[in-house]
């Protein structure tokens, strides 16, 4: 049973998932401040996956929804679990938690450095989902995700990742634009690895646990940019910006050790691997979208 509102997303990204006929989109709803529709939805589960929430860059603009969301919006998801006996429950903390870093890689127990909103609000989230546990027994792990990427990813909009930007400014037969002097460096998990991560997870017989859900491997945004030039045959050089004040956060390299002792997750793909499978991917989808759009007599601009 999937509850989304698709705010981001779409649920054309689940027609694959959707040819199973034991996986169906909840019809009256998928807003996780709307209790109780949240409610009816959680009747009947034996584990949930908890995945709600406003992204980075919309909590720094947005903090108000971004508490209504990301904070009362997980009061509600954990609630509604010990309400409807769920099991397990696996909820998608971040690694923004951490901040920037003080110590590299990070272990599970770096200090909370966080300077944003979005970090905030997963600090709080872990908090609560710690409360629960001790008080109402609600058997749970948290997944602290490093930078995540891959196919059906945002590439449209006002809050679309690092590696979309640098590829939309290939499309404009740009060089990558990289903001700051190219020597921040985090940690890039492919969205297979995450998925297998929360599987993984589900499986697992821990509980009030948090875990990194990465490769364990630092890439600089100079690398990650070079990277990409080669790839796409860019001819253009790499440009340099102002970073932005939004982040706070020049390294985020997490160590995946404790995942890969206590659940049995270990990430697996290259990220060259996965950065030739999702430039393939989006541009498949791009020739697909305009093919609908031309069809339906839409024109661009």
């Amino acid at each position: 049973r999937i509850y989304d509102n698709f705010v981001r997303g779409t649920a054309e990204n689940l027609a694959s998932a959707l040819k199973d006929p034991r996986v169906k989109i909840f019809e009256a709803g998928g807003d996780v401040t709307q209790t109780d529709i949240l409610d009816a939805a959680m009747k009947g589960m034996d584990g949930v996956f908890h995945l709600a929430a406003l992204w980075l860059l919309q909590c720094h603009e947005y903090p108000r929804t971004a508490f209504e969301v990301n904070v009362r919006g997980t009061f509600n998801v954990l609630d509604a679990c010990v309400q409807n006996k769920v099991q397990r429950l696996v909820w998608s903390s971040s690694a923004s938690v951490y901040g920037d870093a003080v110590e590299e890689p990070m272990t599970e127990d770096h200090p909370f450095n966080n300077r944003n909103f979005y970090g905030a609000t997963k600090i709080c989230g872990e908090a609560m989902a710690r409360a629960y546990h001790f008080r109402y027994g609600l058997n749970y792990v948290g997944l602290r995700y490093m930078n995540v990427y891959g196919p059906r990813q945002d590439y449209r909009g006002a809050y679309i990742a690092v590696i979309m930007k640098m590829l939309d400014a290939i499309d404009r037969g740009e060089g990558p634009t990289i903001l700051g002097d190219g020597s921040e460096a985090f940690d890039f998990v492919e969205v297979r690895d995450c998925g297998r991560a929360n599987v993984c997870a589900m499986k697992a017989d821990t509980t009030d646990r948090f875990y990194n859900v990465g490769t364990g491997k630092r890439t600089s945004l100079r690398t990650l940019a070079e990277m990409l030039v080669d790839l796409t045959g860019c001819k253009q050089p790499i440009r340099y910006a102002p970073r932005s004040q939004a982040t706070l956060v020049r390294d985020r390299i997490g160590s995946p050790m404790r995942a890969e002792e206590e659940i049995g997750f270990e990430a697996s793909l290259p990220l060259e691997q996965g950065l030739q499978e999702l430039i393939k991917w989006r541009k498949g989808h791009m020739e697909q979208v305009a093919s609908r759009r031309a069809a339906a007599g839409v024109k661009d601009g």
